[in-house]
């Protein structure tokens, strides 16, 4: 399955819009990835805990949006758009949310 940020898919021909198409996760950070995070900010670098648990998120929410859009019998996604936001009590839960148009192209 094509999927792009852009609205068109250059060289290639929409034949049919099917309609939007939303994938999204939410996922808990335990404590220990919170506490090694936290040192990781304090001390610099990147935390590898919250980069593997967003790339899981999107991982999902990308599989969402794919089999929707091929229950719609599209071939292609166009126009996504990827938000991510923390959610929960102190920004406990991680969220991503993917969405995009379902469409046909030759």
């Amino acid at each position: 399955m094509i999927k792009t940020t852009t609205p068109s898919i250059e060289g290639r021909q929409i034949d049919q819009y099917l309609g939007i198409v939303v994938g999204e996760a939410i996922l808990g950070a335990n404590i220990f990835k919170d506490l090694f995070g936290s040192i990781t900010d304090i001390i610099g670098g990147r935390s590898g805990a919250y980069e593997r648990e967003m790339g899981r998120a999107r991982k999902i929410a990308f599989a969402e949006i794919e089999a929707q859009a091929r229950a719609l019998g599209a071939n292609a996604i166009v126009g996504i758009d990827l938000d991510y936001e923390v959610v929960g009590e102190k920004g406990g839960m991680m969220m991503v949310s993917v969405s995009g148009t379902a469409v046909k192209i030759r």
